[in-house]
C-alpha cells in the first residue's frame, strides 16, 4: 500500500467521523423530508410532462388516422372517376398516413406504460414520504428523550457518588451499632433492677418466716394449717429442734 492511499485513507476516516458528530438527528430528518418533497415535485412535474406528451402523441396517432381515411376516400373517387394516377397518388398517400399512424400508436402505448409506471411511482412516494413525516415526530422525540437521558447519566457520572453512597453505609452502620449499645444498656439496667427487687422480697420472706417462728415459740396464735394434726402432740425432742433450728437461723443472719 503506497503512502498516499494510506493519507487518503486515513483522511477519509476523519472526514467521516466529523461527519458522524456532526450529524444531528432532528435537522438530518427534517432536511430528508425537505429532499423527498423535492423529489416529489420532480416527479409530479415528470408525470405531468408523460401525460401532456401521451396526450399529444394521441392526437397526432387520431390526426394520422383521420388522414389516412381521407386519402382513402379519395382514392377511391379518384378511381371512381377514371383516374388511376390520381388514386394510385392517393394511396400513397393514405399509406404515408397509415405508417405514420402505426408508429404513434407503438409510442403511444410505451407512454402509456411509463405514464402508469410514474403514476405509480408518484402515490409510492406520496405514502412514504407520509409516513416519513409520521415517524419524524416519533423518531425526534425519542432523539430528545435519548439526549436527556444522555445529560443525565452524564451528570450522575460527573458526580462522586462512589464515595458518597460508602459514607452514607457508614453511617448506617455507626446508628445500627449506637441504637444496639443502647438497648444493650436498657436491659442491662433493667435485669439490675429486677434483680434488686428480688433479693428485697427474698428478704422479706426470711423475716415473714422467722417472725412466725418466733410466735410459735412464745406461745402465741399458731395457724391452723401449720398445728399438728389430731391424736399428735408435740414431743420435747421436737421442740428442742426448733431452737437449734432458730439458733441456726440466727447465726446465719449475724454473719457478714
Amino acid at each position: 500500500m503506497g503512502l498516499f492511499d494510506r493519507i487518503a485513507r486515513v483522511m477519509k476516516a476523519n472526514i467521516n467521523d466529523l461527519v458522524n458528530k456532526a450529524e444531528d438527528p432532528e435537522k438530518i430528518l427534517e432536511q430528508s423530508i425537505i429532499d423527498m418533497q423535492e423529489d416529489l415535485v420532480q416527479l409530479r412535474q415528470a408525470v405531468a410532462t408523460a401525460i401532456a406528451t401521451q396526450k399529444r402523441t394521441q392526437k397526432q396517432h387520431e390526426q394520422a388516422l383521420m388522414e389516412a381515411n381521407t386519402w382513402q376516400q379519395r382514392a377511391q373517387l379518384a378511381l371512381q372517376k377514371g383516374d388511376e394516377n390520381l388514386a394510385r397518388e392517393a394511396l400513397v398517400r393514405k399509406k404515408s398516413h397509415a405508417e405514420t399512424a402505426e408508429t404513434l400508436k407503438v409510442q403511444l402505448d410505451t407512454q402509456g406504460g411509463q405514464v402508469e409506471t410514474l403514476k405509480r411511482n408518484l402515490i409510492a412516494l406520496e405514502s412514504k414520504i407520509s409516513e416519513a413525516k409520521t415517524k419524524k415526530n416519533m423518531l425526534k422525540a425519542r432523539a430528545q428523550a435519548a439526549k436527556a437521558q444522555e445529560q443525565l447519566q452524564s451528570t450522575i457520572g460527573s458526580l462522586n457518588t462512589g464515595s458518597a453512597m460508602a459514607a452514607f453505609d457508614r453511617m448506617e452502620e455507626k446508628v445500627l451499632q449506637m441504637e444496639a449499645r443502647s438497648q444493650a444498656a436498657a436491659e442491662l439496667a433493667g435485669s439490675g433492677l429486677e434483680q434488686q427487687f428480688a433479693m428485697l422480697e427474698a428478704g422479706n420472706d426470711v423475716d415473714d418466716e422467722l417472725e412466725q417462728m418466733k410466735r410459735q415459740l412464745s406461745g402465741g396464735s399458731v395457724n391452723q394449717g401449720q398445728l399438728p394434726a389430731s391424736g399428735e402432740t408435740s414431743s420435747p425432742k421436737k421442740a428442742v429442734t426448733g431452737l437449734d433450728e432458730l439458733e441456726e437461723l440466727r447465726r446465719q443472719l449475724d454473719q457478714p
